[in-house]
């Protein structure tokens, strides 16, 4: 975790300038399952006001001034504000995937600050963010299972890449505990129930594999094929009945 740890420093060292109410972490470093260079730095940070111009500036030059730092490629930060954190619609300034852009804090997200957040800086997500309402954690999942996910199963180019194969299991099972259960699970735990909900089990084995350390064996063309057999049939039968 040095690298990490050291990469966290950089960030809110950099971020100082703009006193920043609170820091948080969710996914993988929240949960207790992150493995360092292949997880990715998913945080959120509250700012006192909404970021204008001046900030927005401030946040590329931090982030463009940490690119060239070991895992800045994984860093994720959306910016919000007591003003703004409110709604799981409303669109926030984010640095993703290197580049500045906007996107929401899903119920997802807001859940897992609530159930699991790690604070980085400053005060705890119940102090700063409302919480998730009833049947609105529920609704999303379901509803990133029939409109993105579902049509994607169709598009078999997407499925000889790594990072499909893996994101479109994982997120299955971690929607499934949810609509049956209502709570989250951790992407090591997905794994886990993967083989008891009839995934391909040479398939979980894979992505068990470039996530955590072992032989990946699988070749890209046959699991492309297993995994659309799985998911198209699976995704229906869990919007069917939920």
């Amino acid at each position: 975790m040095q690298q990490t740890d050291a990469l966290l420093g950089r960030f809110l060292a950099g971020l100082a300038p703009l006193s920043p109410l609170a820091v948080w972490a969710h996914g993988s470093l929240a949960a207790g399952d992150y493995v360092e260079g292949r997880s990715d730095l998913d945080l959120i940070a509250v700012l006192p006001h909404p970021p204008g111009p001046g900030a927005v500036w401030r946040v590329a030059v931090l982030h463009n001034r940490l690119r060239a730092e070991p895992l800045a490629g994984g860093l994720h930060c959306t910016y919000l504000s007591p003003d703004t954190a409110a709604g799981s619609e409303r669109r926030h300034l984010t640095w993703a995937h290197e580049r500045l852009l906007r996107r929401p804090v899903t119920p997802v997200t807001r859940t897992e600050l609530h159930t699991s957040g790690r604070v980085l800086h400053g005060a705890p997500p119940a102090d700063l963010l409302p919480p998730v309402p009833d049947g609105e954690l529920a609704a999303f999942v379901l509803r990133d299972q029939r409109d993105y996910w579902r049509p994607m199963v169709d598009r078999a180019d997407l499925w000889t890449r790594d990072v499909w194969v893996d994101l479109g299991l994982l997120t299955f099972a971690r929607a499934t505990v949810t609509l049956r259960e209502g709570r989250l699970i951790s992407k090591r735990e997905a794994l886990d129930v993967l083989p008891g909900l009839g995934a391909p089990e040479e398939v979980v084995e894979d992505v068990r594999a470039r996530r955590y350390g072992g032989a990946v064996a699988a070749d890209p063309s046959r699991r492309a094929v297993l995994v659309r057999g799985y998911l198209g049939p699976a995704i229906d039968a869990l919007v069917a009945g939920s």
